[in-house]
Formats: C-alpha cells, structure tokens, sequence
C-alpha cells in the first residue's frame, strides 16, 4: 500500500472514529484490500494487527461457526458491487476464546466514477452481561430499548416485530426446562438467519422475541413472519426431535420521531397481544381504530400517554347510572374515563385503553380513576347515601405489588365508605393467577367492598372465572341482549348466564339496555339490575347530579 494511500485511509478512518464513539471503527480501502481497525477491536478479538490485508477473510474465521455463512455471502454481495453496505448481528470469538454478540453495520463509499472505493463501517459489542441474553445469546429488553433511542435519535425509519410462543409451559413440562431453552436457541438462530443483514434480533422477556428493520418494509417483514410461523410449525427440530410452534405476532411501523421509545414498545406489545388473543397467531399491524392511519394513531397514543406523566392532564370521568331491575330506582353508577385535547377532540377509552394497558404507566392512571370516582362519589352519597360506585379494574393494576394496600389508603383519604364501593373485573384478569386473584378478592369483601364480573360471555374464560371468584355481581355484556326480543339465542344465552350467576349466589345486571320494550322484556329473568341509554348515556359529574333518579 502506498503512503498516500495509507495517509487518506487514516483521515477517514480518524473522521469516522469520532463520530462512532463507543464502537470498533473499521475502514477497507476496497481498491487494494487493505483495511485499519481500531486498536481496541485488535486487542479485544486477538487480531494480528491495526492495519490488515484482506480483512474480511481474517474476521470471518473470528465469527462463529453457525453464524459464517451469512457474513460471507454479505461480504462477497459488497465486494462483488452488488450491495452497498450490510447491517447484521452474529458472534464473535474474543481473544480468550469466548463468544460475544455483535452488530455490524458498514457502507460502501464510491469514487466519482461510481466504483466501490472504501467499505466502512462500526461493530458495537454486546458483550454487556446485562445485555446479553444467556439463553439464546441476542440483545436483551436493555439493549433493544438502547438501540431504539439511537434509531429515534439518528431519525432512522424502522418495521419492529415481535413474535412469541403460545404454550410454551406446555413443552417445559413435557420436555422440562433445559429442552425448553434449546427451543428458544434454535428459534433465536433461525430468527437470526430470516433476517440476515435485514434486522437485528433481540430476547424480551419469557419466549418474546423483537426484530428491528431498516432495509425491509412492512409487507417484507409480515411475508417473513409468516414463512417463519409455517416452519416452526411444520419443520421445526431440536436436537432430533420434532417440535410443532405456535406463534403470535404483532408489528409497529416507526416513522414518527415526534413521539418516545416507550409509546412504541406499548403499541407493539399491544399488537402482539391482539395476534394472541383475538387473531389466532395471525400477525396483527398496529393501526388506528378509526382513520387506520398508523401514524396519527401512534401519535394520538404518544400524547396520551404524556398526559398520564402530566398528572393525568386531559382525562375526566364520566357516569352513568345503574338502575334496580324491579323499582326501576337508582342503585348506583358507573365510572367511565374519557380523554380530550383541542387536537384530537373526545377521544373514546376503546382507543387507549387497550394500548395502555400494555404500558407500565398504566397503574397510575387506575389510581387516578379510583381516585377521582371516590372524591366524586363523595358527592353523589350527599344526594343518593345508598348508591355503589362502579369501577373498572385492568389486570395491569391487579398485578402491581400493593395494590390492595393502594385501594384501602384511598378510601382512607377520600372516606369513601368501601360498602359503597364496587371494583368490576374482566375475564382478561385470566393472565392472573387464579389463587392470587381470589385471595384478593376476599380481601376487598372482607373490608365490605363489592366486586363485579363485568364482560361476562366475551371470553373463553368467564365460567371458569366465575366458579373460581366469589362476585358479588356477574354484568351481561350488550352484544348479548341487543336483539333480546326477537332472538331466541340471545334469550337462551340471557336465561342461562342469569340461572348460572344465581347458582353461585351473584346478582345480575345487564348492559346495553336501549328501550323500554328491551328493559319490559329483561324483568322475565333474573336479573337484579339495568344499565344503559334508555336511562343515560354517560355524562360529567355535574349533569348527572343535576337529573333525577328515585334513591333506591
């Protein structure tokens, strides 16, 4: 290599070296095939020197055996002119032997002509214990959340997937646990090797796995979702033995820099929890509810999720009245939030509740509805001493440590009496334990606080739910009574969700009530209680203090 060449090698390798801070600079001299690596990669990976004829060849026998075979082919794509960089993760051996995983990311600079002159690029080491995961050797929850805010930061437009097993306790009982973690290598390797130099590949936590893409556009990355789902499926083995996966998926697409890592991360697990449990493992595309604008929605979703920080800014409560089936008098209400803003209007709870029951600042906007329904109802007893005040609870709140102690210190602080207080459940509370749910629900009981099974039917796990839980009211979602007059299987379903309820000694109320001739109609069964627009639609505080219910 001539001097002036070596000397322009150094300019540009001591430019990109400022600007890569924290990683191992390489540059090759493409015409020559004479490359300069930082002396901290030298030493790290045990290379024989800074400066190295045919570079490449010299990596490619410090990258693991199983990982070669992509490297090289990227390689000779570059050399041979037919791709301009590559961005790929895969094992390095270090000087002492071991393995680290590394991302490497390089383009192809091109002379005036338009040939490949220089190829360079940065391997970051994610050597990091607390990055690594020791499983499956990909980046961790850390180190995804640590690449997302680079991305954010350089403006980097993004496809994230994440994909997750169903059933997996199933095959670590089977198979036991040590099994088990081979499954999770052997799908963290193939994950790899579907997006070779596409995308870099990350273990979340339990058997959810992220892939972030640059290069790869929505469609690219849902058909490589697919292919991969149908292998695991179908052709899929360990160590010899044969495996059938199940997978579930659910995809954001990053084009909106004006908004933060963690609103992304809570959409995506939002999707990801649809494909698993309404779309059957198909992959599921976040999106907005109504304009299915990904952007706006995500948008919407990021200034939500500020205004929780924000001391729950924009959210109020709205209440709707539950009525005694047979005095047709008022029993109690319900607390419905909302969320407004001068840009996106009054927005509906369907189009951030799900979302933000994904996140983990989901718990203190619960507490602020608690809250905020006890200080009111605080009022409505000056009017109505006898009501019960309605509640809904997420399992994102059940599952926070303390909650219980959280619920009683807001009674204390409000002195809202607890017998007046009725916590609604969903059958979603599922992903709970079971033992654990109904330890704390004769808990609430035992301090005189109600508790409701709201949604009952929706789900596959409302029965067993209700034989577990000793509730006190089991609610009959609308979707159920909405043709009640003229449907026998509505009426059926109805006569048998209220005999059921009054087998396990629970009241029944009944959403969705619309008419009189619906509300005539629903006194037949047994049913203790009506909710719904015949009454009221939900309404600020204010407006329903100032209509008139008969006490009940």
């Amino acid at each position: 290599m001539d001097n002036e060449r070596k000397i322009k090698l150094d300019e540009l390798f001591e430019a990109f070296s400022v600007v890569a801070e924290g990683t191992y600079v390489y540059l090759c001299d493409m015409t020559v095939d004479v490359s300069r690596w930082s002396k901290s990669a030298v030493n790290y990976f045990g290379l024989p020197n800074e400066y190295m004829e045919n570079a490449g060849a010299i990596w490619e026998d410090h990258i693991h055996p199983e990982d070669r075979e992509d490297y090289h082919h990227s390689i000779d794509m570059i050399f041979s002119g037919e791709d301009s960089g590559h961005d790929m993760q895969y094992r390095a051996r270090t000087r002492d032997g071991n393995y680290v995983v590394c991302t490497c990311r390089g383009v192809v600079i091109r002379d005036p002509e338009g040939r490949p002159h220089y190829f360079a690029g940065a391997i970051k080491n994610h050597g990091l214990k607390s990055y690594i995961d020791n499983v499956t050797g990909l980046r961790t929850l850390y180190g995804f959340f640590e690449d997302l805010r680079a991305m954010f930061w350089k403006r980097d437009d993004a496809v994230i997937l994440q994909i997750g097993i169903s059933g997996f306790s199933n095959l670590n009982d089977v198979y036991g646990y040590t099994f088990g973690n081979r499954i999770l290598q052997q799908l963290g390797r193939l994950l790899q090797k579907k997006f070779a130099n596409t995308g870099a590949c990350y273990r979340m936590d339990g058997t959810k796995m992220v892939v972030v893409s640059r290069t790869l556009n929505s469609g690219q990355v849902a058909d490589i979702y697919n292919e991969l789902k149908d292998e695991v499926s179908h052709d899929f083995y360990v160590d010899g033995e044969h495996i059938s996966l199940s997978l579930n998926g659910g995809l954001v697409i990053v084009d909106n820099f004006d908004i933060t890592d963690k609103t992304v991360y809570s959409c995506l697990k939002f999707a990801y929890s649809e494909s698993k449990n309404r779309k059957m493992g198909d992959l599921v595309i976040f999106h907005d509810m109504i304009s299915h604008d990904n952007r706006k929605a995500i948008e919407k979703i990021n200034v939500i999720r500020n205004n929780v920080s924000e001391d729950c800014n924009g959210f109020y409560l709205c209440y709707q009245p539950i009525m005694h089936a047979d005095s047709e008098s008022l029993k109690g209400m319900e607390a419905l939030v909302r969320w407004k803003s001068d840009t996106y209007g009054t927005v509906p709870p369907n189009q951030f509740i799900p979302v933000l029951e994904q996140d983990s600042l989901f718990p203190k906007l619960g507490k602020w509805i608690l809250k905020q329904a006890m200080t009111d109802g605080k009022k409505f007893l000056e009017k109505y001493p006898d009501m019960i005040m309605n509640v809904n609870l997420s399992y994102a709140q059940l599952e926070k440590d303390g909650f219980i102690e959280e619920v009683l210190e807001l009674l204390k602080e409000t002195e809202f009496p607890p017998e007046n207080l009725c916590l609604e459940i969903t059958e979603r509370c599922r992903l709970l334990d079971i033992e654990i749910l109904k330890d704390m629900v004769n808990i609430f009981r035992d301090y005189g606080i109600k508790i409701a099974l709201d949604d009952f039917g929706t789900g596959y796990a409302s029965l067993g739910i209700l034989r577990e839980l000793p509730v006190d009211t089991v609610k009959i979602d609308r979707e159920y009574v909405k043709d009640v007059e003229k449907s026998m299987a509505d009426q059926n379903t109805v006569r048998f969700i209220s005999d059921l309820a009054d087998a396990f000694s629970a009241e029944v109320c009944v959403e969705g009530v619309e008419t009189a001739e619906m509300k005539d109609f629903l006194k037949q069964y047994k049913v203790s209680s009506l909710q719904g627009y015949y009454y009221s639609k939900p309404v600020p505080l204010d407006e329903f203090l100032s209509m008139e219910f008969v006490a009940g």
